[in-house]
């Protein structure tokens, strides 16, 4: 089983990890402002570091809040795309249903 992490609640780092068969391997990034452009990248790096193609995720867990308003939409949108993309469940929801973001 592999799923892969995201978490883009906080406005300093974005935080994806990887996990396979019950071993995590997270990578962060601390950010200016430009939080949707270094998820993407560091799911690539993350991929890659561990031989893992993308088409190999079983399961994506993204952060829902609480968080920042944008940085949660981020994480969520990218999440959302991948699931729909390759027919995976999100956060335990059934393939295809979209997971909404807990604003507090």
């Amino acid at each position: 089983m592999k799923t892969l992490l995201i978490d883009t609640s906080s406005n300093k780092e974005v935080q994806v990890g990887l996990e396979i068969d019950e071993k995590k391997f997270v990578i962060k990034q601390e950010l200016d402002r430009r939080k949707a452009q270094a998820v993407l990248p560091l799911i690539e790096k993350l991929l890659q570091e561990h031989a893992v193609n993308l088409k190999d995720i079983n399961a994506i867990e993204v952060q829902v809040g609480p968080g920042s308003f944008t940085g949660l939409r981020v994480g969520i949108t990218i999440a959302n795309t991948l699931g729909f993309l390759l027919k995976i469940s999100i956060n335990g929801k059934k393939v295809g249903e979209a997971v909404e973001a807990v604003y507090s």
